[in-house]
């Protein structure tokens, strides 16, 4: 009876954790890493083994790819999302599709507060005329804005954006969320109002996207829905890409 297989197809040895293929071996299971950016080369590591191992964006968990993996049990992805997976085929193989939802609850929360401040007090446009012009031409770049008292719309309402709203708690922010899976009576007890995506996109100074990437997502923030949102408002987006058009 061969022993049981995990394989990892992407991300550099580095980045995986050293203790991880100690605790396996003396698990009694056999760990492969080996990075793959094609099909030919998933099945010449993958193909016979019991669980697929993806760390990060790596796009070959295709329908194809994966019907191929006969003897896969399950896919596994180190990150918060499983877009990069054809879920539906996986569901439809008996193969167990599972993600780390919490592990970058703090990073993601944080990255999104830096996105806020860096577009706001324009960060990046000070630095750049600082580096061109000396301080004279940075003081023309100098922003009066600031984030007490504004508007937070927040779009889907997980893990990631509670966090969020627990740092920010010291702005005295107005904040708004869109959630059709949150009840309303849960966000009013975490001092969020429950909106419609309308209502949240045309009130909200900083429109921040915190959803999965599904075929109901997918261009969420379209034409449409950027002319509901104020012309002075900041759209924050650390979802998925194509989440927004």
């Amino acid at each position: 009876m061969s022993r049981f297989s995990v394989v990892l197809i992407d991300q550099s040895p580095d980045a995986v954790p050293g203790w991880v293929p100690g605790a396996l071996a003396e698990a009694g299971i056999d760990f492969l890493h080996q990075p793959c950016a094609t099909r030919e080369e998933l099945l010449a590591v993958a193909e016979a083994c019991d669980i697929l191992w993806i760390y990060g964006g790596n796009r070959l968990a295709t329908a194809e790819n994966l019907r191929a993996l006969e003897q896969c049990r399950a896919v596994i992805r180190s990150g918060s999302g499983v877009d990069v997976i054809d879920v539906d085929t996986a569901t439809e193989l008996g193969m167990i599709v599972d993600n780390t939802p919490h592990a970058h609850d703090d990073a993601v929360s944080d990255h999104a507060i830096a996105l806020i401040f860096a577009v706001g007090r324009r960060i990046a446009q000070q630095d750049r005329a600082m580096r061109l012009d000396g301080w004279t031409q940075r003081n023309s770049m100098f922003p009066t804005w600031k984030l007490r008292q504004r508007t937070l719309g927040l779009v889907g309402f997980g893990n990631i954006p509670r966090f969020l709203v627990r740092k920010l708690v010291g702005f005295d922010l107005r904040v708004l969320a869109y959630d059709p899976f949150v009840d309303a009576t849960e966000l009013e007890t975490l001092g969020v109002e429950s909106v419609d995506f309308e209502t949240l996109l045309s009130e909200a100074d900083i429109v921040s996207l915190h959803t999965p990437l599904t075929v109901g997502t997918h261009h969420l923030i379209d034409e449409a829905a950027l002319r509901h949102m104020q012309p002075t408002a900041m759209l924050n987006n650390t979802s998925p890409g194509p989440v927004v058009d």
